[in-house]
């Protein structure tokens, strides 16, 4: 293809919504357009990226048994009501009426799908197992899109199922997917991706695994143990907390504390530290409003995603009104009255001469002994992990927290959904089972956004060359020169005789606008073709990564070329 036909413009300036520089990067290349908040479309560099992205994918789910299907995006209400997700799902999911009333959703996972499509195939155990996976848009009505194709509401993603009779099964299969995963990210130039265990949220079943990329730009932190092979998404790692008790208890006493409302400034006040005080975070569940009290130590903060778990429903930061019975500022679990579930962390457990609310403006306690004071109280995991927080499989204080894209996902999913939407089958003892389930899921669009964050430098990204949205760049400097034209025509067909694919950039312009947009494009190989190198009767063929720049005779360009590209898809093929 010439280049001068390429529509979509390259430029210079960084725009300023650009938070991240992959967003950046495929804004100024001509990659994406802006369409609507989390929304874009794709020109045709992202979308030969994303073809060899998606075909890369492909022969690996092929290559375990996977079977290629297509659901639809638009799907009825009933299906999701047959799984209970359409009501506990919040606002992500797209709700709308068709032209005759019915209830519709916009896929956004594709669970209740798969489930539909297979749920009269698989009505006996010989069937099993089998996988079913799709390469199909999705919609999430994220409530925050941010940096780029990173986090939109429009997707397209690969997402696959597998059904079996045991859960014995399941595992094996699910270690193959994950395999299959990192063979994935290295042919596609992600290599560096790590596998991390993670919180399932709303998919349902207890083991999951994201992987991902590591980046100071992530969305998501990591907990890593330095010491062994522990690595957790925040969400999911536990918190161990190695609590202290002095040698005696002071008193339980009401200190007056005008105006301290927070921990700092009830602790400044006091000259107490925040490891020796109590506090208080409130929320409320989304179904009824009730109120939700978690008692924490004072330098910790709570995961969210652990106590939406341990109630097993959606919450939210409460609002507290005079009339719930609750002292904002001064709440404390001691002579704590009224309608609250109250909760305590684990960071609490054993410890005393703790500073808390005393549920009364203006008042605070100091001397707090939980054992004595609290006998009744139960203690669970709560917490954030913490950096130089003690490892949960090593036992080491050696935690580190990183920041990383999540760039895949795997799930056990057990029975959530083929009980719930009555999938059976007949086991060989005559018995009526339900499948368990796994689910695979690989976002298209936000892997090749993190390919390029992973690869690129100021200019632009430096794409692999089994994604690259074309192997070689050939560049002629002074097309108006007979010489360079002609040889460089000549190049260029020859090259795409050879089934190389080439963007060529015939244009009049300056070598300086030829070599920027060359870098924004970011294809692998670039063959530079000049009136200085004709008189040496040669090529410039540099590499977009600098790590090649030679100089060809004319008449070995092409076999160099051909052989460079051949090593280059070689090394990413595995």
């Amino acid at each position: 293809m010439k280049l001068n036909k390429l529509v979509g413009d390259r430029f210079k300036e960084r725009p300023a919504d650009c938070v991240i520089d992959s967003h950046a990067l495929m804004v100024r290349g001509g990659y994406i357009k802006y369409v609507a908040n989390g929304i874009y479309s794709s020109y045709l560099p992202l979308r030969r990226i994303t073809r060899k992205i998606e075909e890369i994918i492909r022969q690996e789910m092929d290559a375990i048994d996977g079977q290629e299907v297509l659901f639809p995006v638009a799907l009825p209400a009933s299906l999701w009501e047959e799984s209970g997700r359409y009501e506990s799902v919040g606002k992500e999911l797209l709700r709308f009426t068709d032209r005759n009333g019915s209830p519709m959703v916009l896929g956004m996972t594709h669970e209740e799908a798969a489930v539909h499509l297979v749920r009269e195939y698989g009505q006996t155990y010989s069937r099993y197992p089998f996988m079913i996976y799709q390469i199909q848009t999705k919609f999430r009505d994220e409530a925050r899109p941010r940096a780029g194709l990173i986090r939109v509401r429009e997707f397209t993603m690969k997402d696959a199922y597998s059904f079996h009779t045991s859960q014995e099964d399941l595992e094996e299969y699910y270690m193959r997917c994950h395999k299959a995963y990192e063979r994935i990210f290295a042919r596609a130039g992600v290599p560096e991706v790590i596998s991390v265990a993670s919180d399932s949220g709303m998919m349902g079943g207890n083991i999951s695994h994201e992987f991902m990329l590591l980046t100071p730009v992530g969305e998501d932190s990591i907990a890593i143990c330095s010491d062994c092979d522990y690595r957790a998404n925040m969400e999911a790692a536990e918190s161990i907390i190695l609590n202290t008790k002095d040698d005696s208890s002071e008193a339980l006493t009401k200190v007056a504390t005008p105006d301290q409302h927070t921990i700092e400034e009830v602790c400044d006040f006091l000259g107490s530290d925040a490891k020796k005080s109590c506090k208080a975070v409130v929320y409320q569940r989304n179904a009824d409003d009730s109120y939700v009290v978690l008692f924490i130590r004072g330098d910790l903060e709570i995961n969210e995603t652990k106590v939406t778990n341990f109630l097993g429903c959606e919450i939210h930061p409460a609002i507290i009104t005079e009339e719930c019975g609750l002292n904002a500022g001064f709440i404390g679990p001691w002579n704590l009255n009224g309608d609250f579930t109250v909760l305590y962390d684990n960071s609490l457990k054993g410890i005393n001469n703790l500073v808390c609310g005393a549920n009364e403006e203006g008042y605070h306690y100091t001397g707090l002994d939980m054992e004595r004071d609290l006998p009744d109280a139960e203690y669970h995991d709560f917490a954030k992990i913490i950096e130089g927080g003690i490892c949960p499989k090593c036992g080491k204080p050696h935690i580190t927290i990183s920041r990383g894209i999540e760039v895949g996902n795997i799930f056990q999913l057990g029975t959530k959904y083929t009980k719930a939407m009555h999938m059976e089958y007949i086991d060989s003892d005559n018995t009526t089972k339900n499948p368990v389930m796994g689910c695979y899921g690989i976002g298209v669009g936000r892997l090749a956004a993190s390919v390029c964050e992973a690869h690129h430098d100021e200019y632009g990204p430096i794409w692999p060359m089994a994604i690259a949205p074309w192997q070689v760049h050939l560049c002629a400097v002074r097309p108006d020169n007979a010489e360079v034209k002609e040889y460089a025509d000549a190049l260029y067909e020859k090259l795409q005789s050879a089934g190389i694919e080439v963007i060529y950039d015939d244009r009049s312009v300056s070598a300086g606008i030829m070599f920027s947009d060359a870098d924004l494009l970011g294809v692998p190989l670039r063959v530079i073709v000049s009136p200085r190198n004709m008189k040496e009767s040669c090529c410039e063929i540099v590499s977009r990564d600098k790590t090649l720049s030679v100089k060809e005779p004319l008449d070995s360009v092409f076999e160099k070329v051909k052989t460079l590209v051949a090593e280059a898809l070689n090394s990413t093929s595995l």
